[in-house]
C-alpha cells in the first residue's frame, strides 16, 4: 500500500490548482458533519452516491486508513482520489480483498473484448490455488502482462494496432496505467477488426 499512497501524493503535486481545489472539495462534500475526517458511514454513503460500487468494499477504507484510527483525513482521502482516478480499486475474485500491491491477472480474460469481465487475483490465492477459473488461463502478474501488452501492440500489424489500442484502453486502468494509451491511439490510425491475444510467463 505504501507504494501506491507514493504514486497518490507525486499524482496530487502535479495536479492543476483547480483539480487540487476539486480534490478539496469532493473531501468536504464526503465529511458530512465538517469535523476534517470521513467515518467509514460517510465513505460508504458517498461512494454508494456516486455508484463507484467497487469502493464500496470495506477492505479499501481499512487500506486508506494508514494511522487505523477508523476515519481519513485528507492526506488519506488523497490516496482514495488517485485510486478513483486510476482506477486501481481491485479486489481479488477468489477471497475479495482490496490489492494495493502486485497481483495476477488472467490474460486471455484481459484482452478480449470489453464486455468480457477481466479476473483478477492475490499473490496469496495464485501461489495457495485458492480459485476457479475457466481451463487453459494464463496468469501474469499486472506488470508482467503490461509488458506483454505493449509487445502486442507492437506485434500488430499497423492496420490492426488500433483495435489492439482499443482493447487495451479499455483495460488499461485494472494494469493500474495513469496515461500513455491515450496518447499512442491518437498517433496510430487504422481500421482493423480482429484482436491480438497474449500468453505470459513469469521469469
Amino acid at each position: 500500500m505504501e507504494e501506491i499512497r507514493r504514486a497518490a501524493r507525486a499524482f496530487y503535486e502535479h495536479l492543476p490548482a483547480k483539480d487540487k481545489k476539486l480534490a478539496r472539495k469532493t473531501f468536504k462534500a464526503m465529511d458530512k458533519n465538517r469535523d476534517g475526517q470521513i467515518s467509514l458511514r460517510e465513505y460508504v454513503k458517498y461512494v454508494k452516491k456516486k455508484k463507484a460500487t467497487d469502493f464500496t468494499h470495506q477492505s479499501i477504507f481499512r487500506a486508506l486508513d494508514k494511522d487505523d484510527n477508523g476515519s481519513l483525513d485528507f492526506e488519506e482521502a488523497i490516496v482514495l482520489h488517485y485510486i478513483m482516478q486510476s482506477g486501481k480499486a481491485i479486489i481479488c475474485m477468489s477471497c475479495k480483498t482490496f490489492m494495493a500491491g502486485v497481483y495476477f491477472s488472467c490474460s486471455q480474460c484481459f484482452l478480449k473484448d470489453a464486455s468480457v469481465s477481466t479476473y483478477e487475483i492475490c499473490c496469496d490465492c495464485y501461489g495457495g490455488k485458492k480459485f476457479t477459473h475457466h481451463g487453459g488461463a494464463t496468469f501474469c502478474d499486472n506488470y508482467t502482462l503490461l509488458r506483454q501488452s505493449r509487445s502486442a501492440i507492437q506485434e500488430a500489424p499497423m492496420k490492426k494496432r488500433s483495435k489492439v489500442l482499443t482493447i487495451l484502453k479499455m483495460g488499461v486502468q485494472i494494469a493500474s496505467l495513469t496515461s500513455g494509451i491515450a496518447d499512442i491511439t491518437d498517433e496510430v490510425t487504422g481500421d482493423g477488426d480482429t484482436s491480438s491475444t497474449s500468453n505470459c510467463s513469469i521469469m
